[in-house]
């Protein structure tokens, strides 16, 4: 097991420096899911919600997230992103899976950012359906796939 790099000898947080890194092409694959009653999945893909759009709403705060994550996790790097992309869609009647991939060229990953939008589209379809489902149920947010760096190509064994 590696070492928690967030810390120092002495034990004190700090941001890791990445200077010294080579910047190579970076990219990071997320998923979530989140399960639901039939009828709130139903009304999600046919767009019969109250509240308008819920998949292209969800897709866009997605892609947001991604952008603001060094402003929500305290020790991420500000990232030029060179691309954001979300996918939702249904996975049976009772589950909507949420997929984001995220590239930038840089000095460090891309991970948080991927994992940042598909907990903010997964919130927010959250938030735009409890009035008609408050049992709904966030679940599996993981690192799918990431690509770059040193430490090189990671693939999720169960995928």
């Amino acid at each position: 097991m590696g070492t928690f790099s967030h810390f120092t000898s002495d034990g004190d947080v700090h941001m890791v420096n990445v200077g010294a890194k080579t910047s190579t092409d970076r990219r990071a694959r997320a998923s979530a899911k989140i399960q639901m009653q039939a009828t709130t999945l139903e009304a999600i893909v046919n767009k019969q919600t109250s509240k308008g759009d819920v998949l292209q709403v969800a897709r866009l705060a997605g892609i947001m997230g991604a952008k603001q994550t060094s402003h929500l996790i305290p020790l991420c790097h500000p990232l030029a992103l060179t691309g954001v992309e979300v996918s939702l869609s249904p996975l049976n009647p009772t589950t909507l899976k949420i997929t984001a991939d995220v590239s930038t060229h840089g000095q460090t990953g891309v991970e948080m950012e991927a994992l940042t939008a598909v907990s903010t589209a997964a919130l927010t379809v959250y938030d735009m359906c409890k009035s008609i489902d408050r049992d709904m149920s966030i679940q599996s947010i993981q690192l799918v796939e990431k690509t770059g760096g040193k430490s090189g190509h990671y693939l999720r064994s169960e995928e």
